[in-house]
């Protein structure tokens, strides 16, 4: 009885947020996955290779990986050996020097196709379970190949590691003048059961602020005059990512008996406010 008291409860803030945003934007930009096979081209690119983080997964452009099935963008992590096309045992870089991978996954991102400054981020997502993995919806900066990082800036609408499997956190990166050269600002949340229903994650992006929710409700607000106005990020271009990780400096030791395991992405809707 209460699971569906719950469930009643979370259906009406969503019919209630929908409301709002029909209210005060307009759509401008979507992805419903409503056609099969590889995700659509005019939005979507790879990455491909190890990426970033020393995850254990090489990404790939394989179906297996990334494909679009029965209305939803599934991106799948294996545990499979898989040869790393860019070897180069001269390369002090793991990158470049780990010959094999022991997982694949997926990671596709719109960067000079789809770039948002200010609005409203909607993504309808079911996570995988299992230690290790780390799926994650998030955003750089449109001008990330041109400067270092953190000078791009990141916008991470949600990350979840297997480890800590309720419980969801939104961030923010910006440059700072430190040891580590940048300064975050986070916050998590909790959920009953990420990994066994949709729910709606959100960045709502204003020229003041970056509001990050879970089916409707802000659990993080980042004032963006907290990052220093000579190098602030948060008023220019930024593009898309969805990726499931496995391994890295985050989530740590990996369950290995879990694979494959899935991040299901029912929709995505990019609005902006009306004039």
């Amino acid at each position: 009885m209460q699971k569906n008291r719950f469930r009643i409860l979370q259906f009406f803030f969503l019919l209630l947020s929908y409301s709002m945003i029909s209210q005060n934007y307009e759509l401008l930009w979507h992805d419903e996955f409503n056609t099969e096979g590889k995700p659509n081209p005019e939005f979507w690119n790879y990455e491909t290779g190890f990426i970033r983080n020393l995850e254990k997964q090489i990404y790939t452009k394989r179906k297996r990986n990334v494909r679009v099935k029965d209305g939803k963008l599934e991106i799948t992590a294996r545990r499979e050996t898989y040869y790393n096309k860019k070897f180069n045992s001269v390369i002090k870089n793991y990158r470049y020097n780990t010959q094999f991978a022991n997982y694949t996954s997926g990671s596709i991102h719109t960067r000079g196709k789809i770039e948002i400054t200010y609005g409203r981020i909607d993504i309808s997502a079911k996570l995988p379970e299992g230690k290790g993995l780390w799926p994650a919806i998030w955003m750089l900066g449109a001008n990330f190949k041109e400067v270092a990082y953190p000078n791009a800036g990141e916008i991470d609408i949600m990350e979840h590691v297997g480890k800590d499997s309720l419980i969801i956190h939104g961030t923010v990166h910006y440059p700072w003048d430190n040891n580590t050269g940048y300064k975050s600002s986070t916050a998590s949340t909790s959920l009953e059961n990420p990994s066994k229903q949709y729910h709606l994650y959100s960045a709502v992006w204003t020229p003041e602020k970056i509001d990050f929710l879970v089916d409707g409700k802000v659990y993080h607000s980042f004032k963006i005059s907290e990052a220093k106005p000579e190098n602030n990020p948060f008023h220019k271009p930024f593009y898309l990512i969805i990726n499931l990780a496995v391994g890295g400096n985050w989530p740590g030791e990996i369950e290995k008996d879990i694979f494959p395991q899935k991040l299901f992405i029912d929709y995505v809707r990019v609005y902006k406010l009306k004039k």
